[in-house]
Order: structure tokens, then sequence, then C-alpha cells
């Protein structure tokens, strides 16, 4: 992998979790429950900060437009 890829890497709850500020154990359930957009490499859990980036742009974007705001 290239050195924009590997920056782009967040392995594991915590690393995905300091991104989206938010505890280990939040980001796991919020995995199952909210589908933050992750994959595993084996058994480590996998997250692409572009990624989750574009998941939260795509969140707000749809709580806006249910709250009638454009």
């Amino acid at each position: 992998m290239g050195d924009e890829q590997n920056s782009d890497l967040l392995q594991g709850y915590e690393a995905i979790g300091r991104h989206l500020h938010m505890s280990p154990d939040a980001t796991k359930h919020r995995v199952k429950s909210e589908g933050i957009p992750v994959f595993r490499m084996g058994r480590i859990v996998c997250a692409r900060r572009s990624t989750l980036n574009a998941w939260l742009v795509e969140r707000e974007a749809a709580a806006h437009t249910s709250k009638g705001r454009v």
C-alpha cells in the first residue's frame, strides 16, 4: 500500500472511535446499530478515514432533509 492509503487506514475500534470522537465500545455498538462502514483484515476491524468522512456527510445531509431543511 502507498503512504496515502496507509495514512487513510484506521485499524481497530479504538482508532476508528478516536476519528469519530467516541469510545471503542460506542464505536463497536454503532457499527452494528447504525452501519458505520468498516471491513476486516483478518481479525482486525478497519475503516478508511475518507470513507468515514463521506458516511458522516451522507448522514448529515439525511438529517437536514428529514427536518425539512435543504
